[in-house]
């Protein structure tokens, strides 16, 4: 009979107490690569892949209801078309472009035929829009709601990809389209659900407010951009989508980089809609641009030399502050030039 003494309680960690950054990293210490094809793995947009000519794209991106989207408010429509762009933007921030795409289903009892073709219809109108094909996938069932986990494959030319790992000191930091959107939308959208589900004869309020729910219930990815920086010969030293938020992703970049991160607080981008909302709702509006997510945009640094190349020929971009050296740390300086730590306050997973 085992002595009691001498038994210990194996080790038990919340993944709570990791996050979802966490999580990844005690993952990837835990897996080698086998394959000299394997250029890249754990740790950036997408893994990479040698196949020769050029480099292969993968990348996965996983939608849970409840989680991720509330159907009270997420038409069938637009969770699939949101589906299919939140992982072809991981595509375009390694500079590549998307051409396939798999889905894999669970969905639960309550789902009809025609329920999933009004998903589909979404996803085949964004695959249609970004030029890439559905080739197939796995459909099972769920003991609740749905998930929805897209890969995506694509492809990039060896001498532009481009890693979350390549900024230098001196490089500066862009930004494109404007930031806080989807997170504002998300607030207009849950507030509506709650008045509805203490009144039901109360129809929801979303005039004066067609922005900011768009940019939650149907974003798009910046392809415009990456086709925007070839045109110019431009390829940025590291990039990343914006979907777990401004602060975060800088966070991610910095981390990657083993460099600091300066934003300025003044020339993040914030459209007017978004700016007034938050206003209204108690919510300082840097903090919306900062730690909202889902935006879909585009963070990425170039050299120095080639900063007035993208703002001459890149639309829709904005110089948003500096890469420094690694000690320098990472923070937001405001306009009465106090300096903020960044802290990873957007989405989490877990």
């Amino acid at each position: 009979m085992a002595n009691k003494k001498n038994m210990t309680k194996p080790t038990r960690t919340d993944v709570s107490e990791l996050g979802e950054f966490g999580l990844i990293n005690r993952i990837e210490s835990m897996v080698k690569s086998r394959y000299r094809s394997t250029v890249h793995g754990i740790g950036d947009d997408c893994a990479v892949l040698d196949n020769g000519e050029d480099y292969t794209l993968l990348s996965v991106d996983t939608m849970v209801e409840g989680l991720h989207f509330d159907l009270m408010y997420c038409p069938l429509q637009h969770v699939g078309y949101k589906a299919i762009v939140s992982s072809i933007s991981d595509i375009y921030a390694m500079n590549g472009k998307p051409s396939h795409v798999i889905v894999s289903l669970s969905l639960s009892s309550k789902y009809s035929v025609e329920a999933v073709e009004e998903l589909y219809k979404g996803m085949e109108r964004a695959a249609s829009f970004y030029n890439v094909d559905i080739v197939g996938g796995d459909t099972t069932s769920s003991l609740s709601g749905s998930t929805i986990s897209v890969t995506a494959y694509g492809r990039v030319n060896k001498e532009h990809l481009v890693l979350r790992s390549g900024a230098n000191p001196g490089d500066a930091l862009f930004v494109t389209g404007n930031l806080g959107g989807a997170f504002m939308g998300l607030q207009v959208l849950n507030r509506e659900k709650q008045i509805f589900l203490q009144n039901p004869d109360m129809q929801p309020e979303l005039e004066g407010h067609d922005y900011v729910v768009g940019r939650q219930l149907k974003p798009e990815a910046r392809y415009d951009v990456i086709e925007a920086l070839a045109k110019a010969s431009i390829v940025p030293t590291a990039m990343i989508d914006i979907s777990d938020g401004l602060s975060s992703e800088c966070l991610h970049l910095a981390k990657s980089s083993k460099v600091g991160v300066e934003v300025h607080e003044q020339f993040v981008p914030i459209q007017q809609e978004t700016y007034d909302l938050s206003l209204e709702l108690n919510i300082d509006p840097i903090t919306s641009a900062m730690n909202g997510g889902e935006d879909y945009e585009l963070l990425f640094t170039v050299d120095p030399s080639l900063a007035d190349r993208v703002r001459e020929e890149v639309p829709d971009c904005i110089e948003i502050g500096i890469i420094h050296k690694e000690a320098k740390g990472s923070f937001l300086t405001s306009r009465t030039n106090q300096h903020y730590p960044l802290t990873a306050q957007g989405w989490k997973a877990f």
